[in-house]
Formats: C-alpha cells, structure tokens, sequence
C-alpha cells in the first residue's frame, strides 16, 4: 500500500476536478471588447479578479485584496468591497456589462459576494 492516506488522495482530485470544470465552462464563454469576460480566482487567503478582452487576447486591469494592503484572509464582505471595485474601474474604462467567469469554483460563498457587488454597483452580468 501506498503512503498517501485515503485523504491525500482525494485531495489529489479535488484541483484536478476544478481544473475539468474550468475548461468546460470556458469552452461556452468568451469576452469581447464590448462585453469582457470578469474572471475570478480564489485562494485560501486572497481573491484575484481580472476584466479580460479574449479576441484581443489582453487583460484590461486586474484587481486583488492584496493591493488594498490586507494580510489577512478575505471573507464574503471583503469580496462584495471587491465586486464593487471591479464595477467602478469597469465603469471608468466604459463598460456595462461583462461575461462572469467562476473559474471552475462553486458558486457560492466568496465567488457569489464578487458577482452580488458587481450587481450592486451597477455592472451587469
């Protein structure tokens, strides 16, 4: 038998599967220059968004909890601040609406705060 407990393995699968989910879902959705595509990535501590022109193939700008200067871990009312801070840059650069890409992650908890506060603020997705 191996050294991996039955824990490790399973934890083995689990990026793995977010990995899966993530190339499907991006397989149906795309951003353009009039509707980028918002994109959420979550860590243990920290949430990375970023507002994405697919044809072109550029990033517009990119926002994270880490620039505000927190080194604590970002709960769901640090990510609804988030979500309506991505609105207001997106409402600066002139855009209405975008394309939400959850990144494989469930859409619940911190992933749902960052679309709830684009909501708020006026961004439509």
């Amino acid at each position: 038998m191996s050294s991996l407990g039955k824990t490790s393995k399973k934890m083995l699968k689990k990026p793995a599967g977010r990995i899966r989910r993530k190339r499907r879902i991006r397989g149906r959705l795309s951003g353009t220059a009039e509707r980028p595509r918002l994109c959420v990535f979550r860590s243990a501590k920290n949430v990375y968004l970023q507002v994405i022109d697919d044809v072109a193939g550029k990033t517009l700008f990119g926002l994270s909890n880490i620039k505000k200067g927190n080194t604590a871990r970002v709960g769901v009312n640090g990510c609804l601040e988030l979500g309506k801070q991505v609105a207001a840059a997106c409402k600066e650069k002139k855009i209405e609406t975008v394309v939400f890409d959850r990144n494989g992650f469930v859409f619940h908890g911190r992933v749902k705060a960052v679309a709830d506060g684009a909501r708020e603020a006026g961004l439509k997705l």
